[in-house]
């Protein structure tokens, strides 16, 4: 199974070309287009129990769609949000996507739920987050463009920035500041990141989006 990323960083989308017996799966809104050789099949996200658990805790699909290719065939899977979509190689390995990011993955790949803390539901990144594991590729997007950093101590972002990151760090919310620096600067909240281990960012947020269209309401 070949997989093109097309339109980066603005307009992102998968071509995903698929040879017989070919499996991804993909969020429930992901397809675009496909050929008809290939199959759909819809499921709940990790069983009724876990799919419950992935669309009220971590901000996902309470279903997931299976693509199956019966002969060769091209799929195209994309975002609801204009931005950029990365592909990251599982090899029995953990990353934690904020909701919303997961596009799709190979069939080893699992997916769970994991408990992000108060501070990040405070933060608005979420109470929960989808914890991605297992063997294969797995593809997410952003808001914008997507890039990453390498971190070795601590490190600072902007709420609403941070799109996955590895446990071996450590995210914690707070104020940019003092109570007036935080308001006068409108960074408000932030997020102290520490530890070692890679972060992946999107150029643009959602929040910041609304704040800039409200004043033109």
């Amino acid at each position: 199974m070949d997989v093109e990323i097309q339109g980066r960083p603005a307009f992102a989308h998968m071509r995903v070309r698929m040879n017989p017996d070919d499996r991804i799966i993909a969020e429930s809104d992901a397809m675009a287009s496909m050929s008809t050789t290939i199959d759909m099949q819809t499921r709940f996200n990790g069983g009724f129990v876990g799919g419950v658990a992935k669309k009220f805790l971590g901000g996902e699909s309470l279903f997931v769609n299976e693509f199956v290719a019966g002969a060769q065939g091209e799929l195209v899977l994309t975002q609801p949000t204009p931005g950029d979509i990365v592909c990251v190689e599982m090899t029995g390995n953990t990353l934690y996507l904020q909701p919303g990011a997961f596009i799709a993955c190979e069939t080893g790949v699992t997916l769970g739920v994991g408990f992000a803390g108060f501070a990040s539901f405070i933060g608005k990144e979420g109470l929960f987050r989808l914890k991605v594991g297992g063997q294969g590729r797995v593809w997410f997007g952003a808001y914008g463009g997507i890039f990453t950093r390498d971190i070795d101590g601590e490190y600072v972002v902007d709420t609403g920035h941070l799109v996955a990151y590895e446990p071996t760090l450590t995210v914690k919310v707070g104020m940019a500041g003092g109570l007036i620096t935080s308001m006068a600067s409108g960074e408000g909240l932030i997020s102290r990141i520490s530890g070692k281990g890679k972060i992946h960012l999107q150029s643009r947020s959602l929040d910041g989006l609304a704040s800039w269209a409200n004043g033109y309401i």
